[in-house]
Order: structure tokens, then C-alpha cells, then sequence
């Protein structure tokens, strides 16, 4: 899908030049993919009360170190809000559709407590318009699939995946499955989703022959 068919997407030259950001460590999220937040810290509420009053985007991105959130990789990925409720606790739950990925240009200095970058869009415009086939080998990847994630204790229902295009299939598979930290960076960091798609299949390779379970926070694909 490329955001000609979806009015409210922004264009690549319509990207903000200050943005939010939301570190958090193992969470990955992919251009046009759909990551759902549970936002509790007042921080992170103010800065979604200020994200909505704008350009309704927020900068995913992880820490270098689990815990260590002054030390960030140096790419992540844009996401709009496109799902927001409040809960009777104060909370706020939304769900950010993956726009496009960034490099940090320059932290800005703010008088609220979250964090706002200046980021860098260039060599991402293709971010906006993804290819809907990458000749995955379907076979390859359900055998693979089905190893891991008996390994992992998951479940899955592969007949899902049947009539899902390429682009999309990875983009999903790369968020939920529960590689490390620096590991879903290097899926985000890859050049092109072709790429992308050899390498998860090469981490989900390097898995099954360690046969250890890594992450277990993720019990079930959807």
C-alpha cells in the first residue's frame, strides 16, 4: 500500500523536521506495520497529547543498552498515530502505523521530560511506497517458522499467511518474532526489504540450530 491510496499519510516531503521519540528496548516497529502502546508514565502522556496536536508522529527506537535509555542506535522508524483511546486508570492506549525509518540528525533540548529529535529522512523515501513481492520461498519459510516456534513455545496459524503479500508477511513476522534487541535493529537497518527477508530467514536458522529458547515475551502470532 503506498500512501497515494491513503489520504492520511504524509507525503516524504510532508515529514515533520522535530519529532518525538520513544525509546524502548526490544520493540520493534517497521514502515507500515501496526505497533499498539500502552502509555502510563506522564511523559509519555504529554507526549502523546502534544503528538496528536500536530503531526501525530512518534519516533520508535531502541537503546543500545536494556535499561540505558541516554545511549540510542542512531535509526528508527516513524510511526503515526492512528488509534487512540483513553482508559478509566489514566492511561492511554494507541496504535502507531510504521511511516517511514530515520536517523537521529540532533537531539533537541525541550522544557518537557520526553525526548524530541531533529530527524534525518534522507535515503528512506522508498520506506513510503514498500513492494508488495519479494519472491520469499514460501516453503523455506513456514518449515523454518514451524521449527522455531515449537522451539519458542509459540503459536501460529500459517494458513494466515497464505493469501498475505510478501512485504507485509515480513514486515509482521520481523515485529513479532522475538529476536534480540541488536538483532531487530539489524532487520531495521537493512537496505531494502529484499534484504530484510534473507536475513530473517538466516536469524531464524542461527535460532533453530542453537536451540534456545531467547526471548520468550512474545507467546503468540495473530
Amino acid at each position: 500500500m503506498s500512501t497515494a491510496n491513503n489520504p492520511f499519510m504524509p507525503s516524504f516531503k510532508d515529514l515533520p523536521k522535530e519529532m518525538p521519540i520513544f525509546p524502548l528496548s526490544g520493540v520493534l516497529l517497521m514502515p507500515f506495520g501496526r505497533l499498539p502502546l500502552n502509555i502510563f508514565e506522564p511523559r509519555y502522556i504529554d507526549m502523546v497529547n502534544d503528538a496528536m496536536n500536530t503531526h501525530r508522529m512518534i519516533g520508535m527506537i531502541q537503546p543500545k543498552v536494556k535499561g540505558e535509555c541516554h545511549k540510542l542506535y542512531n535509526v528508527g522508524c516513524a510511526g503515526r498515530i492512528v488509534e487512540f483511546a483513553e482508559t478509566d486508570d489514566g492511561r492511554y492506549l494507541v496504535t502507531l502505523q510504521g511511516v517511514s525509518r530515520f536517523r537521529i540528525d540532533q537531539e533537541l533540548e525541550q522544557d518537557h521530560l520526553y525526548r524530541t529529535i531533529k530527524p534525518d529522512w534522507d535515503g528512506y523515501e522508498g520506506d513510503l511506497n514498500p513492494k508488495g513481492c519479494l519472491d520469499v520461498d514460501r516453503g523455506r519459510l513456514t518449515r523454518l517458522l514451524s521449527t522455531y516456534f515449537d522451539q519458542q513455545d509459540m503459536s501460529c496459524d500459517f494458513k494466515k499467511f497464505d493469501n498475505t503479500p510478501d512485504g507485509k508477511l515480513m514486515t509482521c513476522l520481523s515485529m513479532v518474532c522475538p529476536f534480540t534487541a541488536s538483532e531487530k535493529q539489524a532487520l531495521l537497518e537493512q537496505v531494502c526489504c529484499v534484504q530484510r527477508a534473507k536475513l530473517f530467514m538466516n536469524m531464524l536458522e542461527m535460532a533453530i540450530e542453537q536451540g534456545d529458547p531467547m526471548d520468550p515475551s512474545t507467546k503468540s502470532c495473530h
